[in-house]
């Protein structure tokens, strides 16, 4: 296994530039229709006027100033940018081509139609633990190799978790949105708030020092919705969630977990565990007897085994719903934003800003609290 630094930081810095062209992208692609939109750009259809080929393009807007609101941070950009280069696996999203201009940077990646696993695997009337082992496989093999670069994800999760093409005979996995990702140095601390409530580690909410653990314990979370149909940390609010997840408060309930072999559960137990150098790493987990099977035996339990079907679908649309409603209620706070901002004093704007961007903000709020209580708690003892 490669080790988790290397020895020179100078080599790794200069061998992780961020590279940007400054061509113009219309003379080399054609600009196509429109496939999604956002506060910060859209993603657009492109093909390649040399090969013909297909891609997706992300035109993102880029901040024109250091106060300005509108618009992304070109070094954010530029991190995201410079993790995408390094990693070519296919199992990953491909970043082919990076544009800048002045006013926008425009990434060429690779086009993925195949739509969320979850969806595909919720359109399925059952599925065997054998088969969904499958795809758990791949997401393995994608994370090991990222972590054998030395980065985290830290932001795994259904959503970003794709099919290359969901009509294909075994369609390829693709893990998509590294804007949360981060490349370890050696030597450097690194310290985290971001992150979806109900996919974090507790080492996030407790505002410790990371590593790539923290996509393990993401891994398990996945694993045990995809068996299930359940969440193993949700609570009704995201406070709650981050506290159950801080005391460890899961089980494997027998309603749904009826149908789930005894090897699943162990796979997950060794993910799930709040010890960052205890749990399981990408590479363990690719040879445990769940993912790799020592026998015959090992292999018909798996057989067995099948996903709780009619409780994954009613997870998936509760999901579903829930992003979209997300969906609305952000693009509402950003209009609200846009109007307090034309009536408000630049300090007020900053803070009522602060407040309304988002998952990160709000993990950052709640893990607040989360910690807040707790301390409250031993103070009173």
């Amino acid at each position: 296994m490669t080790d988790l630094y290397q020895t020179k930081d100078t080599e790794e810095r200069d061998s992780s530039m961020a590279v940007f062209k400054l061509d113009n992208v219309e003379d080399l692609y054609e600009i196509g229709n429109v496939l999604g939109s956002g506060h910060f750009g859209q993603v657009r259809e492109v093909r390649e006027r040399a090969t013909g080929t297909v891609w997706a393009g992300k035109f993102l807007k880029l901040k024109k100033g250091a106060g300005s609101r509108l618009g992304l941070e070109r070094k954010s950009v530029e991190k995201e940018v410079e993790i995408l280069q390094s990693l070519q696996h296919q199992n990953i999203m491909a970043l082919k081509d990076v544009f800048e201009s002045r006013a926008e940077v425009v990434l060429i990646i690779e086009l993925i139609k195949g739509g969320e696993l979850f969806d595909f695997i919720a359109e399925k009337e059952n599925l065997t633990e054998t088969e969904a082992i499958e795809f758990m496989k791949q997401i393995l093999e994608g994370v090991n190799y990222m972590h054998q670069k030395n980065v985290a994800h830290f932001d795994l999760k259904p959503e970003n978790i794709m099919l290359s093409d969901k009509h294909a005979p075994n369609p390829d996995i693709k893990i998509i949105d590294f804007g949360m990702a981060h490349r370890f140095i050696q030597g450097e601390e690194y310290k985290s708030l971001g992150g979806t409530p109900q996919y974090i580690a507790p080492e996030i909410i407790n505002y410790e020092p990371l590593n790539t653990a923290a996509d393990m314990w993401s891994i398990g979370v996945i694993t045990y919705i995809l068996l299930s149909g359940l969440s193993p940390f949700q609570g009704e609010t995201d406070e709650e969630t981050l506290r159950n997840i801080v005391a460890m408060n899961y089980e494997f309930e027998p309603y749904y977990f009826s149908q789930t072999s005894n090897m699943a559960k162990d796979f997950i137990q060794k993910l799930l565990v709040k010890n960052q150098s205890e749990r399981m790493t990408a590479e363990e987990c690719l040879i445990h007897p769940w993912i790799k099977p020592l026998n015959r035996t090992q292999i018909a339990k798996r057989n067995r085994s099948s996903i709780n079907m009619k409780n994954f679908k009613k997870f998936n649309a509760r999901r579903k719903w829930k992003m979209s409603f997300n969906m609305v209620s952000a693009c509402n706070r950003f209009c609200r934003l846009q109007l307090l901002c034309k009536v408000r004093g630049p300090e007020e704007q900053e803070l009522q800003y602060t407040w309304t961007c988002g998952v990160v903000t709000d993990v950052g709020v709640a893990t607040a609290l989360v910690r807040g209580r707790e301390s409250e708690r031993s103070n009173s003892r």
